[in-house]
């Protein structure tokens, strides 16, 4: 929105500033965090009264966890807000990409609102139907993915194929062209994101840590791959438009630290499926319109992990009637194991960290 300011440059230098994306994203960063920090404790208090007895606690989870009885959910409207008022104030809003991935965002977040809402209501830890949840977050990921590749298809005048094409790490030309069904994959990969993230919340700060570094490293990508210059030397894809994304994911990152300020154990609220959905499907879309799919799924190594580890669990089980893990997903079972909270939680954000690193070399490695 701020960014018609740029207009003014001629009049005070000061104004031509709001021409920078790295400048913006800064700005998004610190304004998503004071809109958390400052109406935090009011939506905290607000959600407790009207939540009453708070999320409800797996009666199969470790003992640990029943002291948590009574912490309001829901949280993720904090973070929500953060992000939507940070974008809205200072990303360029007539970006394609950039309102496919808060329309994702936001999509997301109702659904797991609505799955929030029958927890809270309904004492149980089961919600919304999860084929029906499943259905609702393809179609609004297969929107995003169709405006993704028109903007795409309308920007790669010399490459046009690119808009419906799968790209690989360590390799520097080689795509795979898929035609109309990238719509499938694309929305294969927004919704896997959204619900391995869901999968990952489980601990204090287990989720949002590992978010945040997920989103600095695709704020890294996605302005590398909006920039001609950059995009060349490094050999990745050139995807126009990509680099304003960055400014919503240094909103994330805001927001991310303000909700983080509350979630710090012991938490004063929970993120829920509404915080949970919502970022997951917001670094899916990103790495979607970035062109670095594959990339994500070492970038978000942990949430690949903890998903796989369900998977597991319940093909194994419906085999064999037996369990690999003591619990999925896969930080239960290292609760089970003895570990504290603290510990699973400070080694899988260190986990996270190498991940990321390892998921930004290969934007070298061609």
């Amino acid at each position: 929105m701020l960014i018609w300011l740029v207009e003014l440059s001629d009049e005070l230098q000061f104004f031509n500033l709001f021409r920078y994306i790295t400048f913006r994203t800064g700005a998004a960063l610190f304004t998503s965090a004071l809109i958390v920090f400052l109406f935090g404790p009011r939506m905290i208090d607000s959600l407790r009264v009207r939540q009453g007895k708070g999320q409800p606690i797996r009666a199969d989870g470790p003992q640990t966890h029943f002291k948590k009885a009574g912490t309001p959910t829901m949280g993720g409207l904090m973070i929500l807000a953060g992000i939507v008022g940070g974008s809205l104030l200072w990303a360029d809003l007539s970006n394609v990409y950039v309102v496919a991935t808060l329309l994702v965002t936001l999509g997301f977040g109702a659904i797991g609102f609505y799955d929030d809402y029958l927890k809270v209501t309904k004492q149980s830890d089961k919600g919304f139907s999860g084929k029906a949840r499943l259905g609702i977050e393809f179609l609004v990921a297969g929107v995003a993915v169709f405006f993704m590749m028109r903007m795409a298809m309308h920007a790669q005048t010399s490459n046009p194929g690119l808009a419906t094409s799968i790209a690989f790490p360590f390799v520097k030309e080689y795509v795979l062209n898929v035609g109309i069904f990238f719509i499938l994959f694309g929305g294969f990969v927004i919704v896997a994101a959204g619900n391995a993230v869901n999968l990952t919340d489980g601990l204090d700060g287990l989720a949002i840590v590992p978010v945040m570094i997920a989103a600095a490293s695709f704020g890294v990508i996605a302005y590398l791959a909006g920039n001609a210059v950059f995009a060349n030397y490094l050999q990745i894809n050139f995807v126009p438009g990509t680099g304003e994304l960055a400014v919503i994911l240094g909103a994330v990152i805001g927001a991310g630290l303000g909700f983080l300020w509350f979630n710090a154990p012991p938490a004063a609220i929970f993120m829920g499926d509404t915080g949970s959905l919502a970022l997951g499907g917001l670094i899916g879309s990103v790495a979607v319109a970035t062109k670095h799919e594959i990339v994500m799924a070492i970038i978000g190594g942990l949430f690949v992990m903890e998903t796989l580890s369900v998977i597991i669990q319940v093909g194994f089980f419906k085999l064999t009637g037996k369990r690999v893990f003591l619990m999925a997903p896969i930080h239960h079972h290292f609760e089970k194991l003895g570990w504290t909270e603290s510990q699973v939680v400070i080694r899988f954000w260190i986990i996270a960290v190498g991940l990321a690193m390892l998921g930004l070399s290969t934007l070298k490695l061609r």
